[in-house]
């Protein structure tokens, strides 16, 4: 993946992206088989087998040459690779049960060492929202935080515009050489230039609705706290709020007008417990205490020793407290008087075949 790198490095890492291309294999699965078979060559090799004791078909395990082609796109495109546990990946994020494995990244990498604060908000957002967003990601910036944001429309784009001086992360939904919504064109390009574009999608491929919430949490895990600036109850903002929330960061809203549909999930996070936020010092307040440690260096991600195995018996106790509502797996584990390495290694197989869905909150569901 680059000039005069070592051979073995070069082929853990293109072991590395053939897992996580693979079927079936998200991030949670994927640290899973890593945690089991420490080797990712290892791990890839043991994926027919995993499926088949799951009760699946033949599962597809992504070929070396597809791989490569992504390599040299990712390469030709001046971005590059990081991967978790291994050098530059970001601290905050690795903390996350669903990192993702393998981050694309272009632009300025040291924006991921300064303090990070996440700033979402309405795609229709009002003219002072917007003026609001810009000003509160120049003073972040300029106060030597790293703005982090999804480049939508709104208060998104607001943010990073106000931000683009000092330092702004910009998550996108998909493909790292895809432009979406297509009005931000200019802005995603003087990002990467500038700032730093962030992309967990392959190259080439067009965000679909289901991307959105998976970028939504890259954005959260990036940051020491989100701020929502304006969103309506069920909005993409308040999911990337949740977020924050499930991942202990700091959660933090701009009261708006009651009667403005567009404050009321700012409103309705205030009244939950977020931080009220009229000023930049506010932000900086709250998340005073997180950040002060942001220098601590990057601990390796260590690997715990390797699952024990699963019989035919243990499989039926796992499978028999699962169906189509979400429960947690500690209930599982609890519930099935099972070693918490068996019942992982059980739903491993269940996700590998295409028999099992995991949601937010360490939950898991058959379907």
């Amino acid at each position: 993946m680059a000039d005069g790198a070592d051979p073995a490095i070069e082929e853990d890492r293109i072991a590395r992206l053939r897992l996580i291309r693979s079927a079936n294999v998200g991030p949670v699965t994927y640290h899973q088989l890593l945690q089991r078979f420490r080797r990712p060559q290892d791990a890839l090799d043991a994926l027919p087998d995993l499926a088949r004791r799951g009760g699946g078909r033949e599962i597809r395990v992504a070929g070396r040459a597809e791989v490569e082609r992504e390599v040299q796109r990712v390469a030709a495109l001046g971005a590059r690779y990081l991967f978790r546990g291994i050098g530059l990946y970001p601290r905050h994020l690795a903390e996350i049960e669903a990192a993702p494995p393998a981050l694309i990244v272009k632009g300025r990498l040291a924006l991921l060492d300064r303090p990070m604060v996440a700033m979402v908000g309405a795609r229709n957002a009002s003219a002072l929202a917007i003026r609001f967003a810009r000003q509160l990601g120049h003073e972040l910036a300029d106060a030597g935080a790293s703005v982090v944001s999804g480049l939508a429309r709104g208060i998104d784009a607001a943010a990073h515009a106000g931000a683009l001086e000092g330092g702004t992360v910009a998550v996108i939904a998909g493909g790292i050489d895809i432009t979406y919504p297509p009005e931000n064109a200019a802005l995603q390009a003087d990002i990467a230039e500038r700032g730093l574009l962030v992309a967990e999608q392959p190259p080439g491929l067009e965000p679909r609705a289901r991307h959105f919430p998976y970028r939504n949490r890259i954005i959260a895990g990036l940051a020491a706290g989100t701020v929502v600036v304006e969103a309506a109850p069920k909005s993409g903002s308040l999911i990337t709020a949740r977020y924050a929330a499930d991942y202990g960061r700091e959660v933090m809203a701009v009261p708006g007008f009651p009667l403005d549909p567009r404050a009321q999930g700012c409103n309705l996070l205030i009244r939950e417990g977020a931080t009220l936020v009229q000023s930049v010092a506010d932000i900086m307040e709250a998340l005073r205490p997180i950040v002060d440690g942001v220098a601590a260096p990057r601990q390796p991600y260590a690997a715990p020793p390797a699952a024990i195995d699963a019989d035919d018996r243990d499989r039926r106790a796992v499978t028999g407290l699962l169906g189509p509502s979400a429960v947690p797996v500690d209930e599982l584990i609890r519930l099935s008087g099972l070693a918490p390495a068996v019942v992982q290694l059980v739903l491993l197989e269940l996700e590998l075949a295409g028999s099992l869905q995991r949601h937010a909150g360490g939950r898991v569901s058959l379907g």
